[in-house]
């Protein structure tokens, strides 16, 4: 069976359309966003939506909870879809809904959205306080469970926190290095080469304001990039997680930004002019566009088994070791 092809994060606005550009490009898993700043109930009612949404497209899309969901999806021409937190809040102040999130489908969560949670400290924040007591307890709660940590939008020292305390590889699921672009939400080398070699994964992000010249920057750009970060932290634990925000209106950035601690906006990239969705680079406009990451990665030294892996092999290596109960 062919190498799959993962985007192991995604925030459409999603559709029967979107679903059906997933199969136009061949992807084989998408891990979704199922809640920024939602309580558990609320992240309930999502699911009710994506499990509506299997019942009526059972031909495009189905719900993936283990590695073998994205065989399946191959062997049956889907794709298979992963849940994921990008903040704790769903758990609320319940280290036991852990487990029960767990049980309900999610694999990935966050422990901060940009914010201080209450389990560790968010990229925009001035001071980065490291793990709180609680945070050290849920991320041991998640390695026993098997949910995944994903410190996508936290501060270096509560990574590095986060690396050293997990007893299990962590993930930065959406981000660039700081090196190639620097932005609040980009990784630093030291955050990058210790999430590597502690086994973790980083999913290269293709959001606008993560990419050197916004939506200027080039495929080839990105891919020499990609082809840095293999040099410095070898390619066995690089893939990508696109960030792709598609048909969302501009008010969901809001939501995503502000939630409900905040009675006014807080634009959070930097300025007013970044309020609302940037326009995406012309190489990537929706999951059908997966083969020009691919075709400007084989521009580059990278090796065709190096280029398979950052496809999807790598996530799908990292979904099996990762979503099932510590043993």
């Amino acid at each position: 069976m062919k190498s799959p092809l993962i985007d192991n994060l995604q925030y459409a606005r999603f559709s029967p359309r979107i679903f059906e550009q997933m199969r136009e490009g061949g992807v084989d898993a998408v891990h979704v966003t199922i809640a920024y700043h939602e309580s558990f109930r609320e992240m309930v009612l999502n699911l009710e939506q994506w499990n509506r949404w299997f019942e009526a497209h059972p031909d495009l899309i189905f719900k993936g909870t283990t590695a073998a969901c994205v065989q399946r999806a191959q062997e049956t021409g889907r794709t298979a879809i992963f849940f994921g937190f990008q903040n704790p809040s769903p758990i609320e102040d319940d280290i036991g809904l852990v487990e029960i999130c767990h049980q309900l489908g999610i694999r990935f969560m966050q422990l901060t959205y940009n914010n201080q949670s209450l389990l560790a400290t968010g990229c925009y924040e001035d001071y980065d306080a490291g793990l709180t007591r609680m945070g050290r307890q849920v991320v041991a709660e998640m390695n026993r469970v098997g949910l995944v940590v994903d410190m996508s939008h936290s501060g270096d020292r509560s990574t590095l926190d986060a690396i050293e305390h997990s007893t299990r590889p962590i993930a930065i699921t959406h981000a660039n290095p700081a090196w190639w672009h620097k932005a609040l939400r980009n990784k630093s080398d030291e955050v990058l080469g210790a999430l590597t070699a502690s086994g973790g994964m980083l999913g290269f992000s293709i959001y606008p304001h993560h990419l050197e010249g916004g939506p200027s920057c080039t495929v080839d750009s990105f891919c020499q990039m990609i082809e840095e970060a293999a040099r410095r932290y070898g390619a066995h634990n690089l893939g990508i997680g696109t960030d792709l925000c598609q048909d969302q209106p501009d008010s969901i950035v809001e939501w995503m930004r502000v939630g409900r601690w905040s009675k006014v906006i807080d634009y959070g990239e930097g300025s007013a002019s970044n309020a609302g969705f940037p326009p995406m680079p012309t190489w990537f406009n929706d999951n059908r566009d997966f083969g020009n990451i691919r075709s400007g990665l084989e521009a580059t030294s990278l090796t065709p088994e190096e280029i398979d892996g950052i496809m999807g092999a790598n996530w799908l290596r990292f979904y099996e070791t990762s979503f099932g109960a510590a043993p």
